[in-house]
């Protein structure tokens, strides 16, 4: 699935995926993209069109694997809040623990 689909499919703005995944679609994507990287060197793949099919066969099966245990494929899993949310409640949360040391 295009990248712009899977943003649309999860309401998330252009460039977020990664900023929006969570720890289950970020895994399964690493894994892929490492699957991948072995099978290009392990196989000495040359070309970007023979690297393309290798990578779209890797995802192929690793989907398939998923879908085999049980598990929710990347793009029906839904959105995270933002990273930059994250960081800024851990900010806020750590501020709040100093004034207390402080005052305490």
């Amino acid at each position: 699935m295009p990248l712009s689909d899977i943003e649309q499919k999860k309401g998330i703005k252009k460039g977020e995926l990664l900023d929006r995944a969570g720890s289950t679609e970020l895994a399964a994507n690493l894994f892929r993209i490492t699957q991948t990287e072995d099978k290009l060197k392990k196989e000495n793949i040359q070309g970007q069109q023979a690297a393309s099919h290798t990578h779209f066969g890797v995802g192929e099966k690793v989907r398939k694997t998923i879908q085999e245990i049980g598990g929710a494929l990347p793009e029906n899993l839904p959105p995270e809040r933002h990273i930059k949310q994250v960081k800024k409640e851990v900010k806020k949360l750590k501020g709040a623990g100093n004034k207390k040391l402080k005052s305490g």
